[in-house]
């Protein structure tokens, strides 16, 4: 296996990386909307917050050198599921190859931000 780690996307808050490369496959730890320039979560709404993670994201994709078309499968996180469709506008702006998708809302997410994204996305095997 083969870590996965950039300084384009936050550092991980916990004993976990941000990317994982396995075979083919790329499991991306669940991204919340940290500006990893400043370490603050990016902004109080939904829209930059939704922004934001779908950048950390793709920060990690290109650092396994992969990207948003070879997602396979998300999970996304919600604070609240009246959150769902602006979180829709924002999301469907990257993930355009619609790959499988879960949505869920939760009690509560890190630093009290209002999304999580996490992926699973192809890669050249090694």
């Amino acid at each position: 296996m083969k870590t996965v780690v950039t300084a384009k996307a936050p550092a991980a808050i916990g004993p976990y990386s941000q990317g994982k490369v396995h075979g083919s496959l790329l499991f991306v730890s669940g991204q919340i909307p940290v500006d990893p320039a400043t370490g603050n979560i990016a902004g109080s709404t939904i829209e930059l917050q939704a922004e934001q993670s779908c950048k950390n994201v793709g920060a990690v994709l290109k650092a396994a050198e992969t990207d948003y078309d070879r997602v396979i499968k998300t999970t996304c996180f919600l604070a609240d599921m009246k959150d769902f469709s602006v979180f829709n506008e924002i999301y469907e702006k990257y993930f355009i190859s619609k790959p499988a998708r879960s949505c869920v809302a939760v009690k509560e997410l890190p630093k009290n931000c209002l999304c999580e994204v996490e992926v699973i996305a192809a890669v050249d095997g090694e």
